[in-house]
């Protein structure tokens, strides 16, 4: 956490910025959450409407890659809680979606150096096959959540959903930026064959289908996992699986030349 309000009684206020930036830049490498905190409203303890330089400030953090923004006395002990609340709200939705926003946070996944691990490489196999496909949401399977802040850190221009048997892990992975986290109890028998099966991928999609991630027949998610399901740390399989379910692989989706799709087609 960036608590600039503490930085600040021991430092000079000239570096709380500069320090703010090379905090929330090393988080961003080590895939570890970030958030930015304290003094982001503080005109609205007592006023009901921010200065333009607060929502500047707010937006600076989201630009610098921060998973979050946090209110402290604007909300604890403010006169408009509320009111503090909605202006982040806005301001958080307005700069996720200007495309500057989203440029950069393309150019730092470009910019990225991985490590030399199997999970770095399927985190990172998955960012480009969701940009080529276009696919509509990213779901990874987690027992901790290790794989899962590997994938967010790439920042991918969908969400991306955490499937896990651990409902602490879904409630700690909800301060990541862009994770939705999803119970999904694995029964013995799943976590024992080292397949990713139909039936478990069925699932996936029907969650991601709930979740309202996958709406038309041919919209795809692509799924990650580590084989066996439930081993902690190990990401090693990467499937992409259309809202119709793995069993179906619908014909717009193949080749244009192809006249029929057949099995081998299929991702």
């Amino acid at each position: 956490m960036v608590a600039r309000g503490d930085l600040g009684v021991e430092m000079q206020p000239e570096d709380v910025p500069i320090l703010q930036k090379q905090i929330v830049a090393e988080c961003r490498k080590q895939g570890t959450p970030c958030v930015v905190a304290t003094q982001m409203l503080e005109s609205m303890i007592d006023s009901p409407t921010p200065t333009r330089a607060e929502c500047s400030d707010i937006a600076t953090a989201l630009y610098d890659g921060a998973d979050g923004v946090m209110l402290s006395a604007e909300s604890a002990a403010g006169s408009y809680p509320i009111e503090s609340v909605t202006m982040q709200r806005r301001v958080i939705t307005r700069v996720e979606s200007d495309p500057l926003y989203r440029e950069k946070q393309t150019l730092d996944f470009e910019r990225a150096i991985p490590q030399k691990t199997a999970t770095d490489a399927i985190t990172l196999a998955a960012r480009q096959i969701v940009d080529t496909v276009q696919a509509k949401c990213l779901c990874i399977f987690t027992e901790r959540g290790t794989t899962v802040l590997r994938a967010a850190k790439h920042r991918p221009p969908t969400p991306i959903v955490a499937l896990t048997p651990s409902p602490p892990t879904a409630r700690a992975l909800a301060l990541v930026w862009g994770v939705y986290g999803k119970v999904m109890p694995l029964n013995d028998d799943v976590q024992a064959n080292a397949v990713l099966s139909d039936d478990v991928l069925a699932d996936v999609t029907d969650a991601a289908k709930r979740l309202g991630y996958l709406v038309e027949p041919n919209d795809l998610a692509v799924i990650t996992a580590g084989l066996p399901l439930g081993t902690p740390g190990a990401a090693n399989v990467i499937r992409v699986v259309p809202a119709l379910g793995p069993e179906q692989w619908p014909q717009e989706l193949c080749f244009p030349e192809q006249e029929e799709c057949g099995p081998d087609d299929a991702a």
